[in-house]
């Protein structure tokens, strides 16, 4: 065949049996035919690309870091001084020329999630770029045609259930905003916590046949447990991270690997929340990221419904909820009317025993702050893709596929091993085509799957735009695509453990 297969891509970035370590890995290499991110047609579809004639320019330090989580002092890598920073936000069109600085021991890269941007700044080593190897820099500059809620981190490993990922915002200039607009990023939490990292926790889940986590102490999880259950206290297995049953109807069953002994609200877990300070009937954006690497939250505000706006950067018909679940990589914009009082935010770990959390206060109270305790709101109407429609000028134009594709999501606990079969080898469009990759999960496990340099429709749904869609044990969802950002793209899931023993392909554009 004439483009990059799976197995070919697996091979040369490490693959499976090798936690995708990338930073080895020689630069962009492409089968015959394929188009790679040197090419001439990726340059003259980017020239065409929207452009304000503004460019922003900024340095972002990959190091090591202690950081503050309530008190505790926890060793581990981030792009700055605090967690989930820097923020970048720019106007739509404008040029980012962002230059990465690595002081890691190890190689990285930066990603730009969501975003369809140039494929030589897609930050996947290996595929359209060589890893940053210590102490170099690399230049990522690229255009940002398409305003939305969007975030970046590595892709290189595990590091991202590190703290190496931020948010980034594009702002459309003509969009009506609201009074406070409040970036929201979900995080769950292990790395420097009783010795513990991404790396041993993969391990152990590949010593333990994926069961590392699957205790049975009295705090069960998911909507009877939603109190929380701290580091301290939990009981624990070898690899050091709290046990719990983990399962979830929302998600079809098992809701994720590890039970984290901490989750995260913009850095800060729930000893220690943030707050958001709103005027009484001020309309109030949350854009709502999860960061996290193998947990979905469902979030909710305590006297609020919650209106929801935007998906994964792109605008919805609005549809108001009590709550939602938020899958890793997956971006919710909601808006609420700020009512007088404080009201606690709570992202619960669904499945799971735990959350993170926040205060909306109002700046007519004096009250302390409310109780750290579950909404009514997260048992309430919770929001279904089904409830979803985009918005005219974010539908796709009708359009029969041109090429259709099945790809199986394919695993076994056994070794934990997880894997895209059918036609994922087979992923080799060209540019200019409406095709449809129709994803099938044989797990007994969910999903987010995630494509770069692209967003796609969801036809069974709508129509409406996204570029991370969970997929539920046994089911199987459609994904439409225009194909008009040629190169090579990682289509892959969003947990990052699964991502990293295997489950992940490439969309190889040829001639």
């Amino acid at each position: 065949m004439n483009s990059l297969t799976r197995r070919q891509f697996l091979s040369l970035t490490g693959g499976a049996g090798a936690a995708v370590a990338l930073g080895a890995c020689g630069a962009s290499p492409t089968a015959p035919g394929a188009i790679g991110p040197q090419a001439s047609v990726v340059a003259a579809v980017d020239a065409r690309r929207y452009r304000n004639g503004l460019t922003k320019a900024l340095a972002l330090t990959a190091a090591p870091l202690t950081v503050d989580l309530a008190g505790r002092q926890v060793p581990t890598w981030a792009y700055a001084t605090e967690l989930a920073t820097p923020e970048i936000r720019v106007t739509k069109g404008t040029e980012l020329a962002v230059t990465l600085r690595n002081a890691l021991p190890e190689p990285t890269t930066v990603h730009w999630h969501g975003i369809a941007i140039r494929n030589n700044a897609d930050g996947v080593p290996g595929l359209t770029q060589k890893a940053v190897k210590p102490g170099a820099e690399y230049l990522y500059r690229f255009d940002t045609p398409n305003p939305g809620t969007y975030f970046f981190h590595p892709h290189v490993g595990l590091q991202l259930d590190r703290g190496l990922y931020a948010p980034l915002v594009i702002e459309d200039p003509n969009e009506a905003g609201g009074d406070v607009d409040q970036v929201i990023v979900l995080d769950d939490w292990l790395d420097g916590i009783n010795g513990q990292t991404p790396d041993k926790a993969l391990a152990a889940l590949k010593a333990s046949g994926g069961m590392m986590n699957r205790g049975s102490d009295s705090q069960s999880s998911g909507m009877n447990a939603m109190g929380g259950m701290s580091d301290s206290s939990a009981p624990t297995n070898a690899a050091g991270t709290a046990m719990s049953s983990m399962t979830s109807g929302a998600l079809g069953g098992d809701a994720g690997d590890i039970a984290y002994p901490m989750y995260l609200l913009n850095g800060r877990p729930p000893a220690d929340r943030p707050t958001i300070n709103a005027a009484v009937g001020a309309k109030v954006r949350l854009r709502v990221i999860n960061a996290g690497s193998d947990t979905a939250f469902r979030v909710a505000v305590e006297g609020h419904r919650l209106t929801v706006t935007h998906t994964d950067g792109w605008p919805v018909q609005p549809v108001t909820v009590d709550s939602f679940i938020i899958g890793m990589g997956e971006r919710y914009d909601v808006e609420l009317v700020a009512r007088s009082g404080a009201w606690p935010l709570y992202a619960q770990a669904e499945g799971k025993t735990g959350h993170a959390s926040a205060v909306l206060r109002t700046n007519d109270t004096s009250a302390t702050s409310p109780r750290d305790v579950p909404p009514g709101g997260l048992g309430g109407q919770l929001l279904a893709y089904s409830a979803l429609q985009p918005t005219e000028p974010a539908r796709l134009a009708p359009r029969q596929p041109d090429r259709a594709y099945t790809v199986t999501l394919d695993g076994s606990m056994s070794g934990y091993r997880w894997s895209l079969g059918g036609d994922a080898d087979r992923l080799d469009p060209r540019q200019g085509q409406r095709v449809r990759i129709t994803l099938a999960n044989r797990t007994m496990m969910w999903h987010p799957i995630h494509l770069h340099g692209h967003t796609f429709a969801l036809p069974g749904y709508g129509g409406t735009r996204k570029d991370t869609v969970n997929i539920l044990p046994g089911r199987q969802v459609a994904i439409d695509i225009d194909t008009d950002n040629p190169g090579q793209w990682m289509l892959h899931c969003h947990n990052v453990y699964h991502q990293g023993t295997g489950m992940m392909t490439t969309f190889s554009y040829r001639t």
